[in-house]
């Protein structure tokens, strides 16, 4: 079963709510805004800054990473990013040669980076003995990406001014109490019950590239945004082409599959053909040109004798 998920449709109510957590912290307007429902009135000015001129760290320039920089930049700070793959800069934001570069020049460093075995505590005690004194940790990527543990002490020792959360290693499954972290009461700490993506106009969104993603995987095969599945994809075949038909196959990931859906369609003009794997399932997609529609239903029958054949579909 192929399992979409929608990695665009929230990317701005993201940035967005990075873009106001970055405010709140500068301003120190979580602790202040608890301290008057506690009946306090503490007006100070210390240690309280403005965000203009000062510099966003990006970890990860993609499709959030990118709209916050446009943001920040429209406030008048100045932008630094770090990703492993080479993307064009967008505005005057400059890419940095490391993530110990962002680290140790930004006022305030945000994540946005997946969830993988390269980015697991990401963000540690080592990385953030490099940021700067005063500086301010953002995390609204995912919950492993930061070791909760060395980012509380950090606050608490006073060498990070603050920092926003939004994702946790373990996360409760329902509303209502019961939430433990390190976290909670940490100064100028700003906790957030992942909702970075959570507005009305996103959830909408969601729903539409969802329901266009099933759409493209039933009509043509593709499987792009899957999250349980290999990522696969070919052009349309166009609707005039009566001779080409498509041949989507789910098998079991092991080895001599793919010899012997080649073999069977050596005698058969195979325009394009794709293949990936996930886990113990490979996908596999070919435009094959057929002379006879009884071609169609031979192909089908064969591929789907493979003992390895897990599911068989034929497109046209």
């Amino acid at each position: 079963i192929c399992v979409f998920n929608s990695p665009f449709s929230n990317s701005r109510s993201v940035a967005e709510l990075i873009i106001a957590e970055v405010i709140l912290l500068a301003r120190q307007l979580g602790d202040r805004s608890r301290e008057m429902h506690n009946g306090v009135w503490n007006k100070v000015s210390k240690s309280c800054y403005e965000i203009r001129g000062k510099t966003l760290g990006i970890i990860g320039y993609g499709h959030i990473g990118t709209q916050l920089g446009v943001l920040a930049e429209s406030l008048g700070m100045h932008v630094i990013w770090y990703d492993i793959l080479p993307v064009m800069p967008i505005g005057m934001s400059r890419a940095a040669a490391s993530l110990e570069e962002v680290l140790t020049e930004a006022d305030f460093v945000s994540c946005h980076v997946p969830e993988t075995p390269e980015t697991k505590n990401m963000i540690g005690k080592r990385e953030l003995a490099l940021m700067k004194s005063g500086s301010y940790l953002i995390n609204a990527s995912r919950g492993t990406v930061v070791d909760i543990d060395a980012l509380a002490a950090a606050l608490n020792s006073g060498h990070l001014a603050g920092a926003a959360v939004d994702v946790y290693p373990s996360e409760p499954l329902a509303n209502g109490p019961g939430f433990e972290s390190p976290l909670r009461n940490c100064p100028n700490t700003l906790l957030t019950p992942h909702i970075g993506g959570s507005t009305e106009e996103a959830q909408r969104m969601i729903g539409v590239e969802v329901a266009t993603s099933i759409v493209k995987y039933i009509n043509s095969g593709a499987s792009v945004n899957a999250v349980n599945f290999a990522e696969c994809d070919l052009r349309a075949i166009p609707s005039t082409d009566l001779t080409t038909v498509r041949i989507v196959n789910v098998h079991q990931n092991v080895p001599g599959v793919l010899r012997q859906i080649n073999n069977i369609l050596a005698d058969y003009n195979v325009n394009k053909q794709i293949s990936d794997s996930k886990g113990d399932v490979a996908y596999f997609m070919a435009d094959v040109t057929v002379n006879d529609p009884k071609e169609i239903n031979t192909i089908y029958e064969q591929v789907t004798a493979i003992q390895e054949n897990i599911i068989t579909r034929v497109l046209f």
